[in-house]
Formats: C-alpha cells, structure tokens, sequence
C-alpha cells in the first residue's frame, strides 16, 4: 500500500504581522512548525504502515526551509519526502496549491491521501477536498480513525454531534482531526536516520503544468484585506478599593444584561 501525507509548514506563534502591501502573513524571523491536523494525519498514516504495512510519502510545498517538517516526518517514520518548491508557485491560493500538488501526484504510486483538515495560518480546510477533485477520487473530511478491512479503507467521521462510518476503495483520501491522535515521538536514532535520507526537490519545471495554472497566475481568488484580532476598550478602566471590587463587577454585568 502506497499512502501519500501532504504537510505544511505554518508559523508557531499568534502574534502574527501582515504585510500591508499583499496583506498575507509575514514569516521571515517566526519559528515555524508542522501543521498540527497534518501532523495528525502523519500518525494516522504512520498507524496503518505499523499495523497493515505501507510505504509513506510525505509531500510539502514551500519555500526552501519547509524542509524541516519534511526531516521531523521522517524522523516521525516516512519512507519518502519531496519538497515541492518554486518562485513559481508563490501567491497561490488554495486552488492553485491544490492543483499544483495534484499535478504532483499523479505522477506517484498511490492507493490513499491523508491530509489534515485545516492549517492554522489559513482555516480553510480546501486544500485536502480540492486537490481530490482534482484527481477525481471521493474522500471523507474530518476524520477521527481509519483503518483498513477487507481490503476496504474503513473511516470514522466527526459530524455534528455523532459520527458516521464510511466505507471507500482505493484510490481515496481523508482529512484528519489534530485531536484525532497523539503524534509518536522521535527516536534519537529515527532523527539521524532522517538526517541522512535525501528530500527530492520538485520544481514547476517537473510538473506538466502551465505557467497561468499556479502561483498568483492561477489563483482565482485573491486576499483583499487581512487583520488580526485585538481587544477594544470600550470603557475606561476603573480604579476601585478591592473590597468593592466584586459589587463593581457585578453592577456592570447587570447593567449590561450579562447577569
């Protein structure tokens, strides 16, 4: 069984700057980490090569430091990382991404696609679906278990306030809840190991492709305005002696309709 795992690098912190010229995020000097719903879907991936035995490829696009989620998934257990990155493929929005890393792999052996369902920088939750309809192969959004029986592949889906189980042949696809499962850790020797495996670099020039297919050329979409969240004071604050403090509060949340 061959399972593909589609990761992204996102930066570690809330305290987020936009750019105010392309109003995306800003990422020169923020630590980065690996997506935390991908990172699931690395474990759920990394569960069925332990349990039914499968090569493991792990697949992220980005810029040229985007490597290092790809050395932790290998550290993690992956057979196999490429690195999709070009100046190309900059700008691109969910469609344009997803479609680059379709055109991607179609050109690989593959029976699954385990994605996670969002990224935190962004919260779209489109890449996983759409890079499926690219490729023409059903999938089931925000899975909490899969597993493989009678040559099915065998999903537990949140929905709502239960959950369904879905049925699929391969080729198919899933995205996974980061609170779906707890990553393993890495080994000291899984992490030199991981050092030592070549990441395949993949480029627009590998792709069949036309240059108004990806990046900002092929994005039909475009970010108009981005803004972070801030608390406005719609009062003063107020200066009180502690013993009156809880009668204070307690007048302005009535006054307020909150009590």
């Amino acid at each position: 069984m061959n399972i593909i795992v589609c990761v992204k690098q996102v930066p570690d912190t809330t305290e987020v700057k936009l750019d105010p010229v392309t109003n995306t995020l800003i990422r020169d000097g923020i630590p980065s980490i690996m997506n935390p719903d991908d990172k699931a879907a690395l474990e759920l991936a990394l569960q069925l090569k332990d349990d039914n035995g499968a090569k493991v490829t792990v697949i992220t696009m980005g810029p040229p430091q985007a490597t290092k989620v790809l050395r932790e998934a290998l550290g993690m257990g992956a057979d196999e990382a490429l690195l999709m990155t070009d100046r190309a493929f900059a700008g691109a929005d969910t469609w344009a991404t997803s479609k680059t890393i379709a055109s991607l792999i179609k050109t690989l052996p593959y029976d699954m696609i385990v994605c996670g369902r969002q990224a935190i920088d962004g919260d779209t939750a489109q890449v996983g679906p759409q890079i499926c309809e690219h490729l023409g192969i059903p999938q089931v959004s925000y899975c909490e278990d899969v597993k493989i029986e009678n040559g099915l592949v065998v999903a537990k889906r949140q929905f709502e306030d239960r959950h369904h189980i879905i049925h699929m042949k391969t080729p198919c696809a899933i995205t996974a809840l980061s609170e779906c499962t707890e990553p393993r850790y890495m080994s000291v020797s899984k992490v030199i190991d991981a050092f030592d495996k070549e990441i395949k670099t993949i480029t627009f020039a590998d792709l069949d492709l036309k240059p108004e297919e990806i990046g900002l050329k092929g994005s039909p979409t475009r970010v108009k305005k981005s803004m972070t969240k801030g608390m406005i004071a719609k009062e003063p604050p107020m200066d009180v002696p502690p013993a009156e403090a809880a009668t204070v509060i307690a007048e302005y949340l009535h006054k307020n309709h909150i009590i």
